[in-house]
């Protein structure tokens, strides 16, 4: 065995301390007759919960006939050609979805490692006899009147099982670029891309432990069936919970458009809020004053006309187009007035009536107002 050949390499001063790490007492004899008492070994506190999770549940694997031949351990452990570990320093799915750098990198760039099929069929050969070698343990424990490992054997199910868990972690490992091809080829819109590779990364693990290797099938074969079938079911999941939850995919509340769609209600009221100014007169327009922004905005009548120019407007109240202009910037300031008070509430009525005596009379010699005001972008919507 390969453990046995490394521990006689060991110097006699390597073993003790070996010993003493993994909690092992060394036995000193007892007595003349040479007697040893054999010290009972120790666990650590993480290896006794590994211990009781692993003894829990029946240790399931893939049978096969050559797990019971004689040397079975020496012909799929040391006689078995070498499989080359894979390289995950390439693998990170979520920054190069959102990295715009990093976005075409792709895996041939890194040292990636394909299977053949004997390659994988030697891995999938070890791992189940390392599991196998688990069920083994566990029935001869569950078998024994006290229903308990003795040290012996705890030590070795915790072996076999680290073995197991060890191989398990090279198989998916290597496989990584498979889930990862196929998230980026089978992207849904409702699923978040790391939930996506989360779930295809548990379907391959569980594809694994499934895996028949001695039916001469490729991994990836079986493998790609698992992972898709994970996505439907995380598809439908997230469609059942938008059905039952749809508020939270409101495209109306999310907060990427969430200010326009506020601005754009705001403005509309406001512009309603104005028409219904002029209309009902509550900014205490003059009759030339309401004339003029009628006919200027299109609200004559109360009904929604096209809008005249100035040189238009001064041909109907008989004045100039500047003197029209001085009008509309007037009749506009009492509307804004009034707005602010009745439907922004900035200025109380008593402020309306003191920034209107303060305002005066325009006199014909005073340069025009800003044309682009907003007031009339609201009444002309």
């Amino acid at each position: 065995m390969r453990n046995t050949k490394a521990q006689r390499a060991l110097s006699p001063l390597d073993q003790v301390r070996r010993r003493r790490r993994v909690g092992t007492a060394v036995t000193e004899p007892a007595g003349k007759g040479g007697v040893r008492e054999k010290a009972k070994r120790v666990l650590s506190v993480d290896d006794e919960r590994l211990l009781s999770q692993v003894m829990a549940s029946e240790q399931d694997f893939i049978d096969s006939p050559e797990f019971y031949e004689p040397a079975a351990e020496a012909t799929i452990y040391d006689k078995a050609d070498a499989v080359p570990l894979p390289d995950t320093s390439w693998y990170h799915p979520v920054m190069d979805d959102l990295s715009s750098s990093t976005r075409n990198r792709t895996v041939k760039s890194a040292q990636q490692v394909i299977l053949t099929g004997k390659q994988e069929k030697i891995l999938f050969h070890k791992f189940n006899y390392a599991r196998y070698r688990v069920w083994k343990l566990q029935q001869e424990v569950w078998g024994s009147p006290s229903k308990k490992p003795t040290a012996e054997q705890a030590e070795e199910v915790l072996r076999w099982y680290r073995i197991a868990d060890k191989i398990r972690v090279q198989i998916a490992e290597t496989n990584l670029a498979l889930v990862l091809a196929m998230a980026k080829r089978t992207r849904m819109s409702e699923v978040d891309f790391a939930d996506l590779v989360s779930e295809g990364n548990m379907a391959l693990l569980r594809a694994v432990d499934k895996f028949d290797a001695g039916r001469g099938y490729k991994f990836s074969t079986y493998a790609c069936r698992a992972i898709l079938k994970a996505f439907s079911r995380q598809g439908m999941k997230l469609s059942k919970y938008r059905q039952r939850f749809p508020t939270d995919f409101d495209p109306k509340l999310e907060k990427s458009n969430f200010l326009e769609t506020k601005r754009s209600t705001f403005e509309k009221d406001a512009a309603e809020e104005v028409k219904r100014i002029v209309l009902e007169n509550r900014a205490d327009l003059t009759d030339v004053e309401r004339t003029v922004i009628e006919h200027r905005f299109g609200l004559e009548s109360g009904e929604q006309e096209k809008p005249m120019t100035l040189e238009q407007v001064g041909q109907i109240i008989g004045v100039t187009k500047e003197r029209v202009r001085q009008i509309q910037n007037k009749a506009m300031e009492k509307i804004r007035l009034e707005l602010e008070a009745s439907f922004l509430g900035t200025k109380k009525p008593e402020e309306v009536e003191a920034a209107l005596a303060a305002e005066g009379a325009e006199q014909p010699g005073m340069p025009p107002r800003n044309t682009t005001d907003p007031l009339a972008a609201l009444l002309l919507n």
